[in-house]
């Protein structure tokens, strides 16, 4: 389905707005120029049913600047595709990549907020763990529910750990009875051990 602008012409008796020509910006997002491809991703975000068109381009994009540019458009646009988007940047082998989208995801709480039970019940633990960090600063009521849940339930060591560097900055005297049950469960496990004692006596105010 070819991409329209969202600011359709009217009429001659309303002022002029700029008409972006979203045909030429997704020509333009393949262009070999890096310039040409900022301003095509820019120019998109007024442009209907366009995360799909920079969600394929932010995968390949290996340009610094340009990726930084589609991924603030897709901020801007806040879809479930923009937001499947960046969960499916999480599963790339590409570091940069990853934290890019784990930086955008948290600028959206309203749109990543319906899908973090999806992250939290990921196949993969990376994925759990990469959830976590978006929690850190995500500015969402629930991020402490959420990261209670994950300690609760999630059977792998690391995402536990990552949850509890997580509510050690966030967390309240409600995390307390998770915290506690957590290092039954990992006894043997040196740094769980030493986090949840950390993450008690920051909660309890010593």
């Amino acid at each position: 389905m070819p991409l329209v602008s969202r600011h359709p012409s009217t009429g001659s008796q309303v002022p002029e707005v700029h008409v972006p020509d979203c045909a030429r910006a997704v020509d333009d997002l393949s262009n070999a120029n890096p310039s040409l491809r900022r301003r095509a991703a820019r120019e998109l975000v007024e442009c209907h049913a366009a995360s799909p068109v920079l969600v394929a381009h932010l995968m390949t994009e290996t340009d610094v600047a340009v990726r930084e540019v589609i991924a603030s458009s897709l901020i801007s646009l806040a879809d479930s595709e923009a937001v499947h988007g960046f969960i499916g940047c999480l599963r790339s082998e590409d570091a940069a990549l990853r934290n890019l989208a784990i930086g955008a995801m948290q600028q959206m709480p309203s749109a990543v907020g319906p899908i973090i039970d999806e992250l939290l019940c990921d196949a993969d633990s990376d994925v759990r763990i990469f959830a976590m960090n978006v929690l850190e600063f995500l500015p969402h009521p629930s991020v402490e529910s959420w990261l209670i849940d994950a300690i609760e339930r999630d059977p792998h060591v690391n995402v536990c750990s990552s949850a509890l560097d997580v509510l050690r900055e966030v967390g309240t005297e409600r995390c307390v009875p998770a915290v506690k049950a957590l290092k039954v469960r990992f006894a043997d496990e040196a740094y769980v051990q030493f986090a949840a004692n950390l993450t008690l006596r920051r909660v309890r105010g010593s």
